[in-house]
């Protein structure tokens, strides 16, 4: 049975793309959120709203323009380069402190108001980057602060949690639809829809993912 209605934080990417299908799976009806944070890249909410609009949910962008104002990180500063290569012992330099916090109590908000307590998130453990705010355990934490803050009964459901790139893959494709995922969603650092510009941490992932996705498909077919 399809639950009432959910809001997806949606930023165009793989994961919350992913994400918007599985919402249409499970719930009557689905909104998305796309934040403008301060990121670099204009494309990605410009497809974001093209994604939205396939899918046939009524979407809405908000700015939110302070995060990207807070720290310094490759995403939203433009003199500085996004890292090849995740640094030993801390989270790479694309990691916006706080973005996920954010997002998730900003999208709360915006959801009571509309009468929607079901948020979906495309985060995930498993391939995090070292990102700490895409960790079960800080989701968990702020489901139950967001609960205690507005008396409400939120439920924060992230599919992707326990997955790595292979299996959002594979659930793309069960969705069906792995060829939108694989053509307009913007997952790259440097702002490359579709495959991205293969060097980044954020395409390397995907295409690695992929690939052991075909393989294993392959296999299936023999």
């Amino acid at each position: 049975m399809k639950r009432d209605k959910a809001l997806v934080i949606f930023s165009g990417g793989q994961d919350s793309t992913t994400c918007l299908f599985w919402a249409k799976r499970h719930f009557r009806e689905v909104s998305a959120l796309t934040f403008v944070y301060g990121q670099k890249h204009a494309v990605e909410v410009e497809y974001a709203q093209m994604i939205a609009e396939k899918a046939g949910v009524c979407w809405e962008r908000m700015d939110i323009p302070f995060i990207g104002s807070l720290s310094h990180n490759s995403l939203t500063d433009p003199t500085m380069a996004v890292d090849k290569e995740k640094p030993a012992g801390s989270p790479p330099n694309t990691f916006v402190p706080g973005r996920n916090l954010f997002f998730i109590s900003i999208a709360a908000v915006y959801a009571r108001e509309r009468g929607i307590y079901d948020l979906v998130t495309g985060v995930s453990q498993v391939d995090f980057s070292g990102y700490p705010d895409c960790r079960d355990s800080f989701v968990r934490s702020l489901n139950v602060t967001l609960n205690l803050a507005m008396d409400e009964q939120f439920v924060i459901h992230t599919p992707l949690m326990w997955m790595d790139k292979c299996e959002v893959w594979a659930l793309a494709d069960e969705l069906g639809v792995m060829d939108i995922v694989a053509a307009d969603t913007v997952t790259c650092y440097n702002g490359i829809p579709g495959d991205g510009c293969g060097e980044c941490p954020a395409c390397k992932l995907r295409r690695r993912g992929l690939e052991r996705y075909m393989e294993i498909k392959a296999k299936k077919t023999i």
